[in-house]
């Protein structure tokens, strides 16, 4: 038994050394061959790192935000055609979300928190240092009850502030560098769209990717956003927090019941406002980077595949060029299924050799991608063996053709061969 696992390894080995031999004598043939394999490796990778970071993002979002909370909006989520008709845009003609159905789905048994909020733009100016367009967001005041923020410095506004619209703002750390440096925000005023509004706060913003890159934020009392600055307070949206006592699915129906009562709609009557769940925007979100992979796994098996033609090019060729070494091994006492196996090794090498390099681009990148976005993307061990295993899987079936040829030459035929 040891000798026969010894005579293996021994082969294996061989068949291996073999195949460099004959990458080297052919550089050209053979890089084009690893460069086809490598390209199909690497597009895999970099993909399955990305996605396996979005993931781990949207995840980590969602849990911020409370696993049981969900959004009240005008619209709803949908990829459906819309030529601006009735027919196909019902929704469009849905009312706004008010303030007086805030204050009403506040009082229901189930609900713990409602608020609104609204995402605005303006320009931001403190000196000499301006930024053209900054992020404002709009929130009631029970923001920190809701989503409570990581504070740096300072506070959040309060209830009084925010029913008051009082001209105050609570910045994100990049605001803060990019507009004070290291000088104390506090106290400081900054100019919103030419207007002056007092910083109270500091607050760390983790960057992911539903929220976006480095990018300065502001964070105001929404009623400070409708009358100074003017934001158009139609496209407001509520969040729901569910008591913990209650399942979400209750709170859902006692929210979507008190909601079609006050609009008086009748049963049978499609409603005219969207709940999103989490589950709702995890099966958007599948839906659109669901298409995006697929697209790419294409892609690279159109490298796979340039990669496998290769393969069976260079073999055969190089079944051509060694017929005469061969017959000579065959004359020795070699077996049809030592010459396979040689050859297939040498498919094998040639694609192996290509993952491993494609391999170790799509890490390199994906450590790039990790540290200059706000995507964690990092290498599944799924998708390291599911380059392995396709390499593999591409040299066994491209160089089958080759390597039984050379399995079936004659060796007295091999032998004349010049």
């Amino acid at each position: 038994m040891p000798s026969s696992v010894s005579a293996r390894i021994f082969t294996l080995a061989e068949g291996v050394r073999i195949a460099f031999d004959a990458m080297r004598q052919n550089k050209v043939r053979a890089g084009l061959t690893i460069l086809g394999v490598a390209v199909g490796v690497f597009v895999v990778v970099v993909m399955s790192a990305a996605v396996h970071g979005i993931n781990e993002s949207v995840a980590h979002d969602f849990e911020a935000a409370g696993p049981t909370t969900f959004f009240l909006q005008r619209y709803p989520i949908t990829f459906e055609t819309c030529d601006g008709s009735g027919d196909t845009c019902r929704w469009r003609s849905n009312p706004p979300i008010t303030f007086g159905e805030l204050a009403a789905l506040q009082r229901l048994e189930t609900v713990d928190q409602v608020g609104a909020q609204i995402g605005w733009g303006a320009s931001a100016k403190v000196r000499d240092r301006e930024l053209s367009q900054v992020q404002l967001i709009g929130f009631t005041g029970n923001w920190p009850l809701i989503n409570p923020p990581e504070m740096v410095d300072g506070r959040v506004f309060t209830e009084q502030e925010a029913r008051a619209a009082s001209r105050v703002v609570v910045l994100n750390h990049i605001a803060k560098e990019r507009l004070f440096g290291d000088e104390d925000a506090l106290g400081r005023d900054v100019n919103l769209n030419s207007g002056p509004f007092t910083v109270i706060g500091v607050y760390k913003d983790n960057t992911s990717f539903l929220a976006g890159s480095d990018r300065p934020k502001f964070v105001l009392p929404i009623l400070t956003l409708e009358r100074h600055l003017h934001a158009r307070i139609r496209g407001m949206a509520l969040v729901v927090k569910p008591r913990s006592s209650v399942s979400q699915d209750q709170t859902i129906d006692d929210v979507t019941a008190a909601m079609r009562g006050m609009r008086g709609l009748r049963p049978g009557r499609e409603s005219n406002f969207a709940l999103i769940t989490q589950d709702k925007l995890f099966e958007t979100y599948n839906k659109v980077f669901g298409m995006f992979f697929l697209v790419m796994i294409a892609l690279s098996a159109v490298g796979l595949l340039v990669g496998g033609v290769g393969v069976v090019a260079i073999m055969m060729i190089s079944v051509t060029e060694r017929t005469r070494e061969i017959g000579v091994r065959k004359a020795l006492g070699a077996t049809r299924l030592t010459i396979l196996w040689q050859f297939l090794m040498e498919a094998v090498t040639l694609t192996a050799t290509g993952a491993m390099i494609g391999l170790l681009l799509g890490w390199v990148v994906s450590l790039i991608v990790r540290q200059s976005t706000p995507i964690a993307a990092s290498v599944p061990p799924y998708a390291v063996l599911a380059a392995l295993a396709a390499s593999a899987f591409t040299g066994i079936i491209f160089g089958m053709l080759p390597a039984a040829r050379a399995s079936r030459l004659d060796p007295v035929e091999a032998l004349r061969h010049e």
